[in-house]
């Protein structure tokens, strides 16, 4: 019988059966799997080899840390049992924010994360997400430096922030937490802050954000910061040492033991190398790569219609205030400008007036489908506004990705999420509704 839904088998089905015994000291964690499903091929198994039903020392540290009510397994763990040579059935707990508590998956396959460290906001999501996602500009700019978000300055610095999002979380949401400075910390330095990352949210949710670094290092990262900002290495240029110190630490703290949130995925020719560091998530930021594109096709085709040299100029300064190329290009001949703008923007399907500005979300998943990393999930972000996630949803319903639907994560801002819960046909209905109860026409 292949189809273990035919025959629904249970743990306490085969408890104090057939000779098989709970192991001594694991009663009251054996007891919390008797109403859980197991398949027929396991169920058959145990019946027939297993003397005695226990648990893993593992199992029992995640029970005890999270402190989870009596007779219930936790959200954010799936059980997997082992059959030892002694006779003895263990069960564990492994991870996998697939799953609901006591063994029972989410409503949906396709997941989805908040991008908050705001406890105010986490607390009305906590429910409905896997993971949460905070990087520097989420816990200062958003929420810590914010006191319209972080009422009476309660939240005094990033670890208070982590500290009380852990306690409103539980345990079944990841916690994907970035390393604050990338360029001019050691990997000591490093290490240190992921284990106090670690400390507060446990190594069972703790997921660090790594970033690609691309051409900026210790040295250079001050154009950032000072003057008037602009970095004048184009994205490709610099060196290996730099453009791969991202993948090298995340490399690192996979080896380690660290689950990796490889982030600032732009453009979908970086997923395969991004793989190569065996990442958690891999990301696919869509907004800003969408508009400025949108920007940048705009003036070519102003150019093309008038032959005014001054959409030519404002396709330089936008492409160097925007990184395309580098501060010290700016007396790089015209025609060669236009020529990276055209082939940024064949590339991104910019030549396709259909274009919907999803082609690096279907890049990724064809990528993950191929790649031999059956755990690694995609991150959706980076969308805001009415159009984005309506036309994302919409994608992940194409045949062609049905089978992709377990490895997605959707994440955004909670208000940009929540909105869509509604449409203008709620409000009509409540109008109806609300004068009916009043016994209005």
């Amino acid at each position: 019988m292949e189809n273990n839904s035919v025959l629904k088998c249970y743990t306490h089905s085969i408890l104090g059966k057939e000779g098989i015994n709970i192991a001594k000291g694991d009663e009251s964690y054996v007891y919390r799997l008797k109403n859980q499903e197991i398949g027929l091929a396991l169920y058959s198994q145990i019946k027939s080899y297993a003397k005695y039903i226990g648990v893993t020392q593992n199992f029992k540290e995640v029970i005890d840390y999270f402190n989870i009510p009596e007779g219930e397994t936790p959200a954010g763990f799936k059980v997997e049992y082992s059959l030892e040579s002694d006779g003895i059935c263990k069960a564990d707990l492994v991870r996998d924010i697939s799953y609901d508590k006591n063994g029972i998956k989410r409503p949906t396959k396709l997941l989805f994360s908040a991008d908050s460290a705001n406890p105010y906001e986490v607390y009305q999501i906590k429910d409905m997400v896997a993971n949460l996602t905070c990087n520097p500009a989420i816990i200062y700019n958003m929420f810590i430096n914010n006191p319209q978000a972080n009422i009476g300055q309660k939240f005094k610095n990033r670890d208070e922030v982590m500290d009380e999002i852990g306690k409103i979380l539980g345990p079944g949401c990841d916690i994907s937490v970035e390393i604050n400075d990338p360029f001019n910390a050691s990997d000591e330095e490093i290490l240190e802050e992921c284990a106090r990352f670690s400390e507060m949210l446990s190594k069972y949710r703790v997921v660090i954000k790594i970033p690609h670094t691309g051409p900026v290092n210790a040295e250079n990262v001050k154009e950032l910061l000072e003057g008037d900002k602009k970095f004048n290495l184009r994205w490709n240029q610099g060196i290996n040492k730099d453009r791969l110190r991202g993948h090298n630490l995340a490399i690192m703290l996979k080896e380690k033991g660290y689950r990796v949130n490889f982030t600032l995925m732009f453009e979908p020719y970086q997923t395969a190398l991004a793989l190569q560091a065996r990442p958690y998530f891999i990301n696919s930021f869509i907004m800003f790569r969408h508009t400025q594109s949108k920007y940048m096709f705009g003036l070519l085709k102003a150019y093309e219609a008038t032959g005014d040299d001054t959409f030519m100029d404002m396709l330089k300064q936008y492409m160097i205030d925007n990184d395309y190329i580098g501060a010290n290009e700016a007396n790089m001949d015209m025609l060669k400008i236009k020529n990276l703008a055209e082939f940024m923007l064949k590339y991104r399907g910019f030549d396709d007036k259909d274009c919907d500005g999803l082609d690096s979300i279907r890049h990724n998943l064809r990528v993950l489908r191929k790649a031999n990393m059956s755990d690694t999930r995609l991150i959706i972000c980076n969308f805001q506004g009415d159009t984005l996630y309506p036309y994302i949803d919409k994608l992940l319903m194409e045949d062609e990705f049905k089978d992709m639907s377990d490895r997605i994560v959707i994440t955004t801002a909670p208000e940009h999420l929540s909105q869509f819960t509604s449409s203008p046909l709620v409000v009509q209905f409540h109008r109806r509704f609300m004068n009916a109860a009043k016994g209005q026409k």
